[in-house]
């Protein structure tokens, strides 16, 4: 979420200051504090600043702005490659000479053909930039290392430092640096760092594990942006604080790159920002932010999300009645998982099936020529006999209603009011399977008092006069 500087950039951008939109390009290019690192958006703000006139936009499209991503805006962006790579910047020529293998675009194309020209004229300037060529390390060894990945990981650690020193000692020092320069890992670099990231103990060489993270999670790595994350916040995946770390907590460097890693597809990123802002010392502080991205990390499948997001909804039942039908969900999904703590929460959750012994005598009564003569009323003793129903609840129960997915809502109090509301879990496949036939067939139907099946008193009347066997006391269990 954008801060309010972001936010003033951004309504600046688009009312036309080009200082604005050079600022927003490179937000979008390098990552801001609220927003994510974009490079087809920051494309489109830094060709608006390039055209009124700002040199540094077309600078930064000709330095950072790859071909793949400049080939969805030609023919425009190739007078600002022409630009760069007149001024010098070689990555810029590199990328006219790719864009000029794209269809020929309708406007005039002098721009490619005067960029090839200056590509030819270029003189060299010493050796290509590590990040679009992996000429720090030959690539046989990036195969050697691969197969030790797959067989062990202490012999790959072994084999891979040195080269990792090797790689570290051409790199920019920190992630800042990276972003600021022309340094980009290639995709072995990448791996290469982010392996050895995920290996390394910090209590080894912190300086060494620290430069291998922030430079892997600059390249787009998802677990070196977690790690990195948590680092700055000084805390672990529970958001538990940790004694090591950073000396002084950044927890807007933290949740830079927690967002990074949580749009990546990472739910314990957006569970560690929930943590984060819950916490009493930062001071944007917000019990909704922290709910938000709990319960983005509970959809992607994070145990721990779903376990507090089911404990929060049960906590709040007494202000909204439907609490309780969320939290049986959350905490079925986290014991689905082997939480023991979410199955115990569930057993408050959830009312434990009622006795149906008056169904064990009624079952043995019941003929085909009945179930066919009677077909709602043999679905609402099915009900009775699959989900532990009193003869008032399945009698009364509006089935429709009731099925939520994962639970049964048993709930007649309107029609009796010596009942109480109650859910009932959908354990098996059998039960869901069932419940789907039984609501299929009342769905066009009205089941309310004044409908086809009528109030209480008549269903119950019809119940006994169906089963005239079957003695009293059972029926009115």
């Amino acid at each position: 979420m954008a801060n309010r500087e972001e936010l003033g950039i951004i309504r600046g951008a688009r009312a036309g200051d080009a200082d604005c939109q050079l600022a927003l390009g490179k937000l979008y290019l390098f990552g801001g504090a609220g927003l994510p690192l974009n490079m087809p958006t920051a494309l489109h703000w830094l060709c608006r600043a390039a055209r009124q006139g700002r040199d540094e936009a077309w600078r930064l499209i000709g330095r950072h702005i790859p071909s793949e991503i400049a080939a969805h805006c030609l023919p425009e962006v190739l007078r600002w490659y022409e630009c760069a790579s007149e001024a010098g910047i070689e990555q810029a020529a590199l990328v006219l000479a790719q864009l000029m293998q794209q269809p020929a675009p309708a406007s005039p194309a002098p721009a490619p053909v005067r960029a090839m020209r200056t590509l030819r004229a270029a003189p060299p300037r010493g050796p290509a930039p590590a990040w679009h060529a992996d000429n720090i390390i030959a690539p046989q060894a990036y195969a050697r290392l691969d197969a030790l990945w797959q067989q062990d990981h202490t012999q790959f650690l072994e084999q891979a430092r040195p080269l990792l020193r090797r790689l570290l000692a051409a790199a920019p020092p920190d992630a800042e640096a990276a972003r600021s320069g022309d340094w980009l890992p290639g995709p072995q670099q990448l791996l290469l760092l982010a392996r050895c990231a995920e290996l390394l103990a910090p209590s080894e060489t912190d300086a060494e594990l620290q430069q291998c993270r922030e430079l892997a999670a600059c390249g787009g790595d998802r677990n070196a942006q977690l790690a990195l994350g948590l680092w700055f916040a000084r805390m672990d995946g529970d958001g538990k604080r940790q004694s090591g770390g950073i000396a002084a907590v950044n927890f807007k460097r933290a949740i830079r790159w927690l967002t990074l890693a949580g749009e990546q597809g990472l739910a314990e990123a957006w569970f560690a920002l929930s943590r984060i802002y819950l916490k009493p010392e930062f001071s944007q502080r917000s019990v909704a932010e922290a709910q938000t991205y709990l319960e983005r990390a509970a959809e992607m499948g994070h145990r721990g999300a779903q376990l507090e997001c089911g404990m929060y909804a049960w906590r709040n039942r007494r202000t909204d009645e439907q609490s309780d039908v969320r939290a049986a969900y959350w905490l079925q999904k986290a014991a689905a998982q082997g939480c023991a703590e979410a199955e115990a929460a569930l057993l408050r959750v959830v009312a434990a099936p009622k006795e149906t012994s008056w169904m064990t005598s009624i079952v043995t009564c019941l003929t085909r020529e009945l179930l066919e003569s009677q077909p709602l009323l043999a679905a609402r003793l099915e009900l009775a006999a699959l989900f532990g129903l009193s003869r008032a609840e399945a009698l009364l129960l509006d089935v429709k209603a009731a099925d939520q997915g994962h639970c049964l809502v048993v709930d007649i109090r309107a029609s009796y009011g010596r009942s109480k509301r109650r859910l009932v879990l959908l354990r098996t496949a059998r039960e869901r399977q069932a419940l789907d036939r039984i609501v299929r067939l009342f769905e066009s139907i009205d089941s309310g008092p004044d409908g086809l099946e009528g109030n209480y008193r008549q269903r119950l009347y019809r119940l006994k006069t169906w089963l005239q066997d079957v003695p009293d006391d059972l029926l009115a269990a």
